[in-house]
């Protein structure tokens, strides 16, 4: 074909593709969009509204909030929840019209909202989410390590005072109310409160990072929270997935070094608030000027407060407790503090909750705490007209029992102040326990750091958010059956004889621990286990469980002063003394009473090298060597725990 009448064809042709269709009396380029401009969906049968607005603080910056408003409400209290983890998640169910279908979730007791019709307020804090500004890892207060003008006191203080003079249906009281990172905020607004903030419910709180919430234990690091760490730090959305090639995630920290180097292999050097872990591996001055129990202990108690408390939280299980310890005797007229212990795993609270893990607890103790104590104490603040509520100043449940009890003051195991009697138990010869001053000798095992305890049966699963397979087993673990960590030789335990009766124990039971190690630097582990008998005739799946009552790790290097790590001296028997956390539980006849020492819980908490370095995050490989531990008994000075035993009926 002649090239003149090829290009000539290929003319025509494209011509005709790229020429417009026609059709009737319209000529397109392309189909018209499906998808309006803008489209407002229909709410029609809705049974609130929902508005969303950006509220300014004194600085200028803007903080997303949603504000969900029952149909018709006219003079109702305000619930509000700030949060980290997003607003608009938390509020903002469109497959339901109505609102209790909308709150179910995380933080929000969807039943008392709708029984009592509160004006629920979620908000974005500063720097997440759709909130501007710049985030800070539990930003402390003005003055106690914040050198700023701006802090989350002032922030709730402004979102308050708009709330009260921007929503017309609001009666112009206000409550807040969160679990863990919202559980801070909650506490935190009541120092420098606004007038019209009229209750707080701090549940689960953050309190203290470094004494025994979600950072540190008494020293030890909680390397596990390395992946929270990273996804609230790492964008405005918390958007960017930790991501892991291990199903176990024994073998992931393990194989990853210390705590540091898995870091820095995730390039965490870039997140500020993980420079300042590394940064501050003792207690000194940056943690110890923003524990909130330590703040609120010198600020004046003004909001009536309703501290409440998991008694197996797997997170926050010191904070809360602190706090009660520090404000209690200013308010002997039990007019501003309340406390709520509840057999719960951490943020429990809104969900049925008559078990955890294989415990069965005889009712369902969430749907109790909320409608026969927070929901009539809420309304006394909230809601015009209310009756004062029957609420105790202690309500606390006893496990084991499986009962609530009605108190005054904690620790009680009684309404008229039955105080505890710290009663020695001590370790025996042959793997004793019991109340006897046993004669000297000792027990002793190797810690090999290559090697490590694991905290709960393999393959342990990751702590992060959103992994597959986590089947929700993780958030229990502190009610694990406990066998198969008696049966490891780095594991000593000690147990009573049979129960003839039942025994009591409310409070902090303390440890005093008498070792030695043949390394430089240790950690020791201390579990308190109430042992069923072999038979338990209802059900035979818990015979023999070793149910775990307080476990609390202790990093040696901090023996004498959280903020004086200092080498232990090899073979040299030394006292460490700590408590375990807060109990409220009964041991039924037929029990058995039992104590296990060991040196690691991995990978929950970062391995000690067990040779003294002076940043455990830095520790190099040659650092980590096997120790022989020993546990002593001498006497009265021997190793024991001071149990807070009760009488009982």
């Amino acid at each position: 074909m002649h090239p003149l009448l090829r290009l000539s064809i290929v003319a025509l042709v494209t011509g005709a593709l790229a020429a417009p269709v026609t059709g009737g009396e319209r000529t397109y380029k392309d189909l018209p969009t499906e998808t309006p401009a803008h489209f407002v969906p229909s709410h029609a049968g809705y049974d609130y509204e929902r508005r969303t607005v950006n509220i300014p603080m004194r600085d200028g910056v803007k903080l997303h909030t949603v504000i969900l408003v029952p149909k018709g409400a006219r003079h109702a209290g305000i619930l509000l929840t700030r949060t980290p983890y997003g607003a608009d998640g938390m509020g903002n169910r469109t497959d339901s019209p109505r609102l209790g279908t909308t709150l179910r979730g995380y933080d929000n007791p969807a039943d008392i909202i709708v029984q009592d019709g509160y004006i629920r307020v979620i908000q974005d804090i500063r720097g997440k989410h759709g909130s501007e500004g710049d985030f800070v890892m539990n930003r402390p207060p003005v003055g106690h390590g914040n050198p700023t003008d701006i802090d989350e006191s002032s922030d709730i203080y402004d979102t308050i005072d708009w709330l009260v003079k921007q929503v017309p249906e609001s009666n112009g009281k206000v409550g807040i109310i969160g679990i863990s990172y919202d559980g801070f905020e909650a506490m935190i607004a009541t120092i420098h409160p606004h007038p019209a903030l009229k209750v707080a419910v701090p549940i689960n709180p953050m309190i203290d990072g470094w004494m025994g919430d979600d950072w540190f234990h008494r020293g030890a690091f909680r390397q596990q929270m390395i992946p929270y760490i990273y996804g609230m730090v790492n964008s405005r959305g918390s958007d960017i997935p930790w991501t892991t090639a291990y199903r176990d995630d024994y073998d992931l920290y393990l194989n990853g070094g210390s705590a540091g180097d898995i870091g820095r292999a995730h390039g965490m050097e870039a997140l500020g608030f993980w420079q300042k872990i590394l940064a501050h591996p003792a207690y000194d001055n940056f943690w110890s000027e923003q524990a909130l129990d330590r703040i609120a202990a010198n600020e004046p108690m003004t909001v009536p407060t309703m501290l409440v408390h998991s008694l197996w939280d797997q997170e926050d299980n010191y904070g809360d407790m602190a706090v009660y310890r520090a404000l209690a005797p200013r308010d002997p007229s039990h007019e501003k503090l309340w406390l709520v212990l509840g057999p719960w795993r951490h943020a429990k609270t809104w969900e049925n909750a008559s078990t955890i893990g294989a415990i069965e607890l005889g009712s369902d103790t969430g749907k109790t705490f909320r409608q026969q104590m927070l929901r009539p104490f809420l309304a006394q603040y909230l809601k015009d007209g209310a009756p004062r509520a029957d609420v105790s100043p202690v309500n606390a449940f006893v496990t084991g029992e499986n009962t609530w009890r009605r108190l005054d003051t904690w620790p009680s195991s009684c309404a008229q102040g039955c105080t505890p009697t710290m009663q020695r138990w001590y370790v025996e010869a042959h793997g004793g326990f019991g109340t006897q001053v046993p004669d000297k000798g000792s027990d002793e095992y190797i810690s090999d750091p290559a090697k490590p305890v694991p905290y709960r049966v393999r393959p342990i699963q990751s702590w992060s958010h959103g992994v597959a397979e986590r089947e929700d087993t993780w958030p229990e673990w502190l009610v694990d059956d406990q066998r198969q960590f008696a049966t490891r030789t780095d594991v000593l335990t000690y147990v009573s004889p049979v129960l003839d009766k039942p025994m009591g124990v409310a409070g902090e039971p303390l440890v005093h621990l008498l070792a030695s190690t043949t390394g430089t630097d240790s950690d020791w582990v201390v579990k308190l286990i109430d042992v069923y008998p072999d038979d338990v005739e209802d059900k035979p799946s818990m015979g023999g469980y070793q149910l775990p009552i307080a476990m609390e790790i202790f990093r040696g290097r901090y023996r004498e002063g959280y903020d004086k790590p200092k080498a232990l001296v090899p073979g040299k028997p030394l006292a460490y003394n700590f408590p375990l956390p807060t109990v409220n539980h009964v041991f039924e006849p037929g029990h058995r009473v039992m104590v296990q020492v060991q040196s690691s819980w991995f990978p929950l908490y970062d391995r000690n090298p067990q040779t003294f370095v002076p940043n455990i995050f830095n520790a190099k490989p040659a650092d980590y060597k096997k120790a022989t531990q020993t546990v002593l008994r001498d006497g009265e000075a021997g190793t024991y725990i001071s149990l807070p035993v009760t009488s009982q009926r």
